[in-house]
């Protein structure tokens, strides 16, 4: 046998898309995992044309699940970001709100968890971040359902809606909101928020970078010298959040603010994952951005239109429409509490059945 053959399901959660496994399925052995995972999405070779990655870094995620220990949770969900034009390091650090909006039908059709009637609620353990998420799926007649009415922007046409509410999401991989202890500083000139909230940012004005906000994803990935420019601020934001080398890290992320254009709209920006633009909006940078338009002194302060109290509704305007996020927060002075952030989003299921890779990389067997 020259091939290894490992069950899954091929499923677009929110507008990403990815491989979601059986964590039982996969080689326990970190470094192995990587291997596998990379022979599964083809990487090292721009259209992944020998794996099932798209050749995006939205296309190239993935989503392991398990039955957990954990008292409070009913699945556990391990995300892994690897890497499409090049064979670099999978990287286990972040997770995705995204492709964890598929996690609760995953979870039902591979029969970790059971349908519970009309609705089933799941509580997710995110598995990289520690943080909770409580998931609605439809599942009337107890079968997952992906038709429905449900429209989010980036994604055509509509779908079952799917309700998801994150906790303890402050301080996910650093620790604390702002690792650094300030709400605004300087790298190279170009003044920033460096704050973890779902997802490790770094967040700047985009006038700053001389952009207006308005960019389309291919002005910004066909702008060479301003992606350079990015980069070095975000290795060198990287270390002072306490992250390290993260040059073969996608943490952290980047976003670009400007004011927003519509009048329901509390800011644009352009989220970057992080060599390229997003073409809609990540879940979990949705988070962090509506987060530092909420923190007083961050760089949104003065740009972002937010309400003093929640919870609230903010939306956060993309390339391709906008995602609104609920955000349950408190302000007490310069600091802010944020309890929980709530988002709606789509999945559906695409293709199931087995990926093969080389058993050079893995022969199974656990």
């Amino acid at each position: 046998m020259t091939q290894t053959a490992i069950p899954f399901l091929l499923m677009r959660g929110g507008t990403s898309r990815g491989l979601y496994f059986n964590r039982a399925d996969l080689p326990e052995d970190r470094a192995t995992l990587a291997g596998v995972l990379n022979a599964a999405m083809g990487a090292g070779q721009p259209v992944n044309a020998d794996g099932m990655g798209g050749g995006q870094v939205v296309t190239n995620k993935v989503a392991m699940l398990s039955t957990t220990s954990d008292g409070w949770a009913d699945v556990d969900y391990f995300f892994a970001q690897v890497s499409p034009g090049t064979a670099l390091e999978v990287d286990f650090r972040p997770t995705c709100g995204n492709i964890l909006s598929g996690v609760g039908a995953a979870a039902l059709e591979m029969g970790i968890v059971p349908a519970q009637g009309d609705e089933t609620r799941l509580r997710i353990r995110a598995v990289n971040t520690g943080a909770r998420v409580e998931a609605v799926v439809q599942t009337p007649g107890g079968r997952v359902a992906y038709e429905g009415a449900t429209a989010i922007d980036g994604i055509p046409g509509t779908a079952a809606p799917v309700a998801l509410r994150f906790m303890d999401t402050v301080g996910t991989l650093c620790g604390a909101m702002l690792p650094t202890g300030n709400a605004r500083e300087a790298i190279d000139g170009v003044a920033v928020t460096l704050i973890d909230v779902t997802m490790p940012m770094m967040i700047a004005r985009a006038e700053e970078l001389g952009l207006t906000g308005d960019e389309s994803k291919a002005a910004i990935d066909g702008d060479a010298a301003l992606l350079a420019r990015i980069e070095a601020l975000r290795i060198e934001a990287g270390q002072r959040m306490g992250l390290g080398d993260v040059s073969a890290s996608v943490t952290p992320k980047v976003g670009l603010l400007a004011a927003p254009r519509g009048e329901a709209g509390a800011v644009a920006a352009r989220y970057l994952t992080p060599w390229a633009c997003h073409p809609t909006m990540a879940v979990s940078g949705a988070q962090c951005i509506a987060a530092c338009a909420l923190l007083p002194g961050s760089v949104a302060e003065g740009l972002a239109v937010v309400p003093e109290a929640g919870p609230a509704n903010l939306r956060i305007e993309h390339p391709m429409g906008h995602m609104d996020v609920l955000m349950d927060f408190a302000r007490h002075g310069a600091a802010l509490d944020v309890r929980s952030a709530g988002v709606l989003r789509t999945a559906r299921l695409i293709a199931r059945g087995e990926v093969m890779i080389p058993a050079s990389v893995w022969a199974g067997g656990g």
